[in-house]
């Protein structure tokens, strides 16, 4: 099998839309649990619940209405009574037992209106020995008389796990004190319906609500997956165009943040690799003329002097030797752009007296001006002390100056200024040349880009000089730039941060 049919494979993994529906899936299986759980299986958890905080408001109001007399008794009484449908009756606790003080059946089977004194005292008793509380639930089939088994409100609670299968009753015993200290027993009783019914329906309700939620959940997974997808669908198919190299193509991602944002970024990145694979294409065409050059010179001096007796001349070997010079400065400058860009050449950080190290590169181009008429001219206001490494920083010195030689005009000047201020030192070169248009301003930093579009051997330098100032300046932190305006020249700057730990020199 071939590459090409290896690369129409599908790649492994699960795939946005599938997930989508396994994630709507899990959520309402969830959702369905938690609504069985709670409306199912906790039914008579929560029922009993109710029924007990009934009763204990019914109670708090009635030891409200007991501080303000008899007549506000049993109104409160029958209130309560007929709102919660539960019976009450209320006792005065006497010397010779429980006097009755208010009396209400608003429920439809009592249990405290058919048990005898024996029992009631019993019912008191137990509420003193659970420190005035005292509750508990029975069958209604139990006998009225019988009170066997006893439990507390808290056992109640915690043992109310069975559907309810037959009518019970619940019974609740408390005692409350007025203002002048008399003690009274307040009994109260509801009924509890039997749920099995409810509970039945509850569960048929519960089947019918599932299937029409799953089949839901599955219509929205797949609505969203399709909404969510296919922005992201046709930006695959626009970057497998793009890796074919075209492009020119639009990356479209409508409907959502963060496709419109993924979007943007592959357009950006589109642009980015049409503007590199322009300039690789110029970069070979550059290097490939200017390696080119010297060795087509080196090969017809060579052959001169190998079939034309006379011309083995030290003007000729000279020759040989700059242009291998230069082949190797090429290479050389290759390579340095291409350590300094992977980090590979660490910084060597030291003081050092930058005035004196312009003017001695300044110094070394005074053979131009003999040779080829061109005046390189320094400017400065006092020395000053940087903290860089100082080969880089020659390097950029050298570069900048080369650069501004290329390009000089015809007064053939170039100007390198020193100036001082707010702590920085700023440098600049400046020429007279033809300039450089303001959208060409951010490309010529680029390795080997030209300027004027039509590629020319330098006067000095590989061509490759601004490539290398910009890495070596970004990796110094340090700010730089270009002003030019066409036909009238360009001045291209750094500044770097003076160092006064050893003191300025006049």
């Amino acid at each position: 099998m071939g590459k090409g049919d290896r690369g129409k494979r599908p790649y492994p993994g699960v795939s946005v839309s599938t997930k989508l529906l396994f994630y709507f899936l899990i959520f309402m299986m969830l959702l369905l649990v938690v609504l069985f759980v709670f409306q199912v299986m906790l039914l008579n958890v929560f029922y009993r619940y109710t029924k007990i905080n009934e009763m204990e408001h019914v109670f708090e109001m009635i030891e409200v209405s007991l501080e303000n007399g008899k007549s506000e008794l049993s109104k409160s009484v029958i209130n309560h009574a007929d709102e919660y449908r539960i019976c009450v009756r209320v006792f005065a606790v006497e010397q010779g037992g429980l006097a009755e003080i208010a009396d209400v059946n608003a429920a439809e089977s009592c249990f405290l209106h058919h048990i005898n004194s024996r029992t009631l005292d019993k019912l008191y008793q137990r509420a003193l020995h659970e420190q005035g509380h005292y509750s508990t639930v029975r069958p209604m089939t139990t006998q009225a008389h019988e009170i066997t088994e006893e439990q507390t409100s808290e056992d109640i609670v915690h043992s109310g796990k069975q559907i309810f299968t037959e009518r019970m009753s619940m019974i609740s015993v408390d005692i409350c004190y007025a203002a002048d200290g008399t003690p009274y027993v307040v009994m109260l009783n509801s009924e509890l319906t039997p749920l099995r019914a409810t509970v039945q329906t509850l569960r048929m309700q519960f089947i019918w609500i599932s299937v029409i939620f799953v089949g839901l959940a599955l219509l929205m997974a797949m609505v969203f997956a399709r909404s969510i997808i296919s922005p992201i669908v046709r930006m695959n198919q626009a970057a497998k165009q793009l890796a074919t190299g075209n492009y020119d193509v639009q990356f479209e991602g409508e409907g959502y943040r963060e496709t419109k944002e993924l979007a943007a970024t592959l357009n950006y990145a589109s642009k980015e690799l049409s503007k590199n694979d322009r300039l690789q294409k110029e970069l070979i065409a550059n290097v490939s003329h200017d390696l080119r050059t010297p060795l087509t010179m080196i090969k017809g001096y060579g052959e001169i002097m190998r079939d034309i007796p006379g011309e083995n001349t030290p003007e000729n070997m000279q020759t040989i030797i700059d242009e291998t010079e230069r082949l190797s400065e090429l290479v050389n400058a290759l390579l340095d752009i291409s350590r300094l860009q992977a980090d590979a050449a660490e910084l060597s950080r030291e003081p050092f007296d930058l005035t004196e190290q312009l003017q001695v590169s300044v110094e070394r181009y005074d053979k131009l001006r003999s040779q080829d008429g061109y005046a390189v001219l320094f400017e400065y206001d006092r020395h000053v002390i940087v903290n860089a490494d100082r080969a880089m920083m020659l390097r950029v010195l050298y570069n900048l100056i080369n650069n501004g030689i290329n390009y000089a005009g015809e007064d053939k000047t170039v100007l390198v200024r020193q100036e001082c201020r707010d702590g920085k030192v700023r440098i600049s070169v400046i020429d007279h040349g033809v300039g450089i248009s303001e959208d060409q301003i951010p490309l010529i930093w680029d390795r080997y880009y030209k300027v004027d579009r039509v590629h020319k051997r330098a006067v000095v330098g590989t061509g490759l000089g601004l490539s290398i100032v910009k890495t070596v300046l970004e990796r110094h932190r340090a700010a730089y730039g270009v002003d030019s305006q066409v036909g009238q020249g360009s001045t291209f700057w750094f500044e770097l941060d003076v160092d006064n730990s050893d003191g300025e020199q006049a």
